[in-house]
């Protein structure tokens, strides 16, 4: 991400913050909204889009908007944002984040009982004043404690993206220097939240530490050794290792971790008379080296095949690699397409042309474009007739391009009684159907997926448990009864590759595919053409819950997805009758 450019998004989505506290229309916050997504995901500086004239190619940003980039390009600031800061304390808009408090309440709280900070947000919840104020309750109250505790896990850990957004920083910059880098611990094992960022390399301790610490992103120096050193890069520690040549595989293997991994690995070493170390693999008879340069010398040295980085939880990897039998993990660069992306014709920035010609770049054969359905209003969501417009449009599309096909879609709600938006004659007219639950996320849903899943059109269920990394729990389900009726009907779980949802979590994932041998599709939920390459997050999660090719749909062809879309559609008619 270019710094510049998420300076820009993070002020636009503050005064959003704001105009919420004030109670604004929703169309005017939503546009700040949109605007942060977008340029937040500009790969391109800002500045440069400007010069070159580009920004007024960029969707989403109108030309209210782009007053507001020029102004902050020539001054590093928004009078705007200033002019909200000045009726609102900053610590106050941060606090809207915090899953079940909304901006009225939080203005209410911030009038009546000075709430001004989570300090003060604490303290009116412990006093009782909170649940006192008119329309609220201990049971609301109760709700917005949940929140904070989230809220309060996510200081103190970042998204699987954001760290890897900093790990390459700081590899790239350190490259020049090194024999060989790369990023161990949580990162490597591309868990869905990340605590601190560990980086392992080899070479000239001094040019690569010196390098380090002078990185232009650094903002404190914790320490500086010839093995170790850290940094504070903004919030997030960022610890850097050097070893040896001779030790880089043991030292990767070690930092890698999961803890539980490495413990029934020593104890499988030490039943072989060896000891494991984060220097390498040694005869306890004799102390004598056997193993350690590469990560696959050290697992061949105690008996077992290398387990990828993404299985290393000690969740039967280890039984599993002793007769040679791990799964072949679907690949990062083996995608065909992406099964859940937005367009301008709902709440994306970005033309159905525009997004078919990603698609392309990125090497797909298809993209399936999902708007929202009527019901999500605040998105504009598609109503029958403009979606089956929207379909005529997609036809007419598909015959011009050459490389690509957009398969015809459309991300349905499912509402509170499992019933579905748009009706089934609407519904038979698209190539493949995303079920959402989009709201009364405290209910159980098991109930209404259940019933979405058995439509005859419905082809996947969309971010099934509803969460909100640090912001909101899944809603509760019966995950056993969901994927037992998914078997039956054919349905897909989806992975939805947004950072902040990476939903179905990995472990349920893993427990649909070994427990019910369902199918899946990873879908960015892209909103603007950039997001689409996040796809690499829901390939993460699809590793670590153990698929393969033949579990995922995103690694099939266009004819065999096609195939799949067909047969499974006649098998779910004939249930239904």
């Amino acid at each position: 991400m270019v710094e510049r450019n998420k300076k820009l998004a993070s002020l636009l989505d503050r005064i959003a913050d704001f105009l919420e506290l004030k109670g604004e229309v929703v169309y005017k916050v939503n546009a700040y909204r949109k605007a942060a997504r977008v340029i937040e995901a500009l790969t391109d500086d800002i500045e440069e889009l400007v010069k070159s004239g580009e920004i007024d190619r960029v969707p989403g940003i109108g030309e209210s908007i782009k007053g507001k980039i020029l102004e902050f390009l020539r001054t590093g600031t928004i009078k705007k944002y200033e002019e909200l800061k000045a009726e609102f304390p900053e610590e106050l808009a941060e606090l809207l984040v915090i899953s079940n408090l909304g901006p009225k309440t939080l203005k209410v709280a911030y009038e009546k009982l000075g709430v001004r900070n989570l300090d003060d947000l604490i303290r009116v919840i412990e006093n009782g004043s909170l649940a006192k104020l008119p329309g609220m309750g201990w049971k609301k109250v109760d709700n917005i404690r949940k929140g904070i505790e989230l809220y309060l896990k996510g200081q103190r850990r970042m998204f699987l993206g954001e760290a890897l957004e900093i790990a390459n920083y700081v590899i790239e910059n350190l490259k020049p220097f090194a024999t060989s880098i790369t990023y161990a611990g949580s990162l490597r094992r591309m868990k869905e939240t990340i605590g601190d960022i560990d980086i392992l390399a080899t070479g000239n301790w001094m040019e690569i530490m010196n390098r380090f610490v002078s990185l232009h992103r650094v903002t404190d120096i914790l320490a500086k050794g010839e093995t170790k050193s850290s940094v504070m890069i903004g919030p997030v520690q960022v610890d850097l290792r050097v070893v040896k040549e001779d030790e880089w595989g043991s030292a990767l293997q070690y930092f890698t971790g999961s803890k539980e991994h490495n413990i029934h690995l020593r104890e499988i070493a030490k039943e072989k008379g060896l000891k494991l170390s984060e220097y390498g693999v040694f005869r306890i008879a004799d102390n004598s080296k056997i193993a350690g340069r590469t990560e696959e010398d050290v697992y061949e040295a105690i008996g077992l095949c290398c387990i990828p980085p993404e299985l290393r939880e000690d969740r039967g990897e280890i039984e599993r690699a002793m007769v040679g039998d791990l799964p072949k993990l679907v690949k990062y660069d083996e995608m065909k397409g992406d099964f859940h992306v937005h367009s301008n014709w709902s709440d994306g920035t970005s033309s159905i042309e525009d997004i078919a010609k990603m698609a392309e770049e990125l090497g797909y054969e298809y993209v399936v474009i999902s708007d929202h359905s009527k019901s999500m209003k605040i998105a504009h969501g598609l109503d029958g007739k403009r979606l089956l417009e929207q379909v005529e449009f997609i036809k007419k599309l598909n015959k011009k391009l050459k490389n690509v096909k957009i398969l015809t879609s459309i991300e349905v709600d499912i509402l509170p009684d499992g019933s579905l938006d748009l009706p089934d004659d609407v519904l038979k007219e698209l190539d493949w159907v995303t079920a959402s639950v989009h709201t009364r996320f405290n209910e159980d849903a098991t109930f209404r997926i259940i019933r979405a899943i058995r439509n005859p059109y419905i082809n996947s269920i969309g971010h099934p448990t509803g969460r909100l990394i640090f912001q909101r729990d899944s809603y509760p389900a019966d995950w056993d009864r969901i994927f037992e009726e998914a078997k039956k009907y054919h349905v897909c779980m989806e992975i939805n590759a947004q950072q902040d949802r990476l939903d179905l979590p990995d472990y349920l994932v893993k427990k649909a595919k070994d427990d019910y041998d369902l199918k899946f599709v990873i879908g960015t939920d892209a909103h603007h053409i950039g997001q689409m390459r996040s796809i690499f997050l829901g390939v993460a999660v699809a590793r670590r819950g153990w698929l393969e090719r033949e579990n995922l749909l995103n690694t099939w062809s266009l004819e065999e997805v096609e195939r799949f879309i067909k047969s499974v559609r006649e098998e779910k008619l004939k249930l239904k009758l």
